[in-house]
């Protein structure tokens, strides 16, 4: 019986897929599956994969690799991004493979495929079966995400187990920037419907959340395929959900920052002034080559912008190293930028190489060595910032939102974020956990890393 079939599923990539992994568990334990441990032998194995870098694949074959060695009887599933990539090689030991926007339908594939194995069981041996099985062609339930694609109806309903929780409000994008394969893998940019964010919103506000992140591939782009509604305007409908105290954006695009944009988030006492602005270079270049659309004269102006409205706001961002051209003196200039910009937190990455993107093709491709030195530069030039931006606090009293318990230097202490999204330790002996304090900063060991 279904209900006894166990299932383990492991995700790996953004914060999109660790929404949709979650609204995946709690549909197949609503319709009585069992969710175990992935390290425990289980009859169903899923990996929620990512294709964003040759590590991430490599990581997402790795794992299907994994849960098959975990029970060799196993039902292996592969879902997600990666899927739309995999070459014929790759797919051995896989029984099922889900594509985006069909990840919805999992449960339905699931039962389709029990209740066809278990008519077999009854027309043969175990082991004429588990012939079949290792002889079988693959089931795919995979679009052509090149093709104009509904909003995936896929939502979660177990929530508020979290002081903050991740709600997805977007899917796709249509910026095609030449190093990414995101476009190719999710598909065009689609907007979940306004009523829908502020049910689940209240959902979570209702069960104790106090505070949301709205997360997109794309995240700038909502709306834009729902006619009257914006990103604004959905944010300021979420502001009027009693009980919630903060909205926090993911990833952004520079030209979502305007006068208009921004002064009205100003004016929101939930906003949490954290942008997060993807920049990827500091060489106008190389911003050209990716397919950016914007200058590094515009994206400072965009920063200095924020700060106009805001006092201290967080502005953090990713930076590409080594993408295929990149020269020395162009890398001093990303550099140099970073310098200039004062940004509270980089993530840096080193170009990966991805097929079926236009940087793939491009003929000058840097070392692997040159990307690691490039890269320890940044994140250790990264670090020093990241301090010059706390060392404001000193002195200053800070509104704490605490998330719980967690070790500091083998000590149990509480902590949590500002609305910047620093991470505070907050000495008390109470139990804050889900509550906003207020903590004066005295010294730097009160940054938790």
């Amino acid at each position: 019986m279904k209900k006894n079939k166990k299932v383990a599923i492991y995700n790996l990539g953004c914060k999109v897929n660790s929404y949709e992994a979650q609204a995946i568990k709690e549909n197949l334990e609503e319709n009585g599956y069992q969710m175990v441990d992935f390290k425990e032998v289980a009859d169903v194995y899923i990996v929620n994969t990512c294709t964003v870098t040759n590590i991430a694949s490599s990581k997402s074959r790795q794992m299907l690799s994994r849960g098959k060695k975990i029970n060799p009887k196993a039902i292996i599933v592969a879902i997600g991004c990666y899927v739309h990539i995999m070459e014929e090689e790759q797919i051995h030991g896989i029984d099922i493979m889900i594509g985006n926007n069909k990840k919805q339908d999992l449960v339905e594939i699931l039962d389709d495929f029990f209740m066809t194995t278990d008519r077999a069981k009854e027309a043969a041996s175990i082991k004429e079966v588990e012939g079949v099985r290792k002889g079988k062609t693959v089931r795919k339930e995979i679009l052509d995400m090149n093709q104009k694609t509904e909003y995936e109806k896929l939502s979660r309903s177990k929530t508020g187990f979290h002081t903050r929780e991740n709600v997805k409000i977007q899917d796709g994008c249509n910026q095609f920037c030449s190093y990414c394969i995101v476009p190719i893998v999710r598909g065009r940019a689609r907007s979940r419907p306004i009523d829908d964010v502020i049910r689940e919103v209240n959902d979570l506000s209702e069960k104790g959340c106090k505070e949301v992140v709205l997360t997109g591939i794309n995240l700038s782009s909502y709306g834009e395929d729902l006619g009257q509604v914006s990103l604004l305007g959905l944010i300021e409908e979420i502001h009027k959900v009693s009980g919630l105290f903060r909205i926090r954006l993911g990833s952004l695009e520079p030209r979502l920052i305007t006068t208009e944009f921004v002064k009205a988030l100003s004016s929101l006492e939930k906003f949490c002034p954290h942008f997060h602005l993807s920049l990827q270079s500091g060489c106008d270049e190389i911003l050209k080559k990716m397919n950016r659309q914007y200058t590094t004269k515009e994206y400072y102006e965009k920063c200095q912008l924020i700060r106009e409205y805001f006092s201290h706001p967080s502005i953090t961002t990713d930076i590409i190293v080594g993408f295929p051209g990149e020269t020395e003196k162009d890398f001093l200039e990303t550099k140099s930028f970073v310098e200039r910009v004062g940004f509270h937190e980089t993530h840096i990455f080193k170009y990966s190489r991805r097929e079926g993107t236009k940087a793939a093709k491009l003929p000058i491709q840097c070392s692997n060595a040159i990307k690691s030195q490039r890269s320890k530069e940044l994140i250790q030039l990264g670090k020093l910032k990241k301090k010059e931006f706390e060392r404001y606090y000193l002195g200053k009293e800070v509104e704490v939102l605490v998330e719980g318990s967690g070790k500091v230097k083998g000590k149990e202490v509480q902590v949590g974020h500002t609305k910047e999204y620093v991470k505070i330790l907050v000495n008390n002996e109470r139990n804050l956990q889900n509550q906003v304090v207020f903590v004066k900063i005295i010294k730097e060991s009160q940054f938790v890393h």
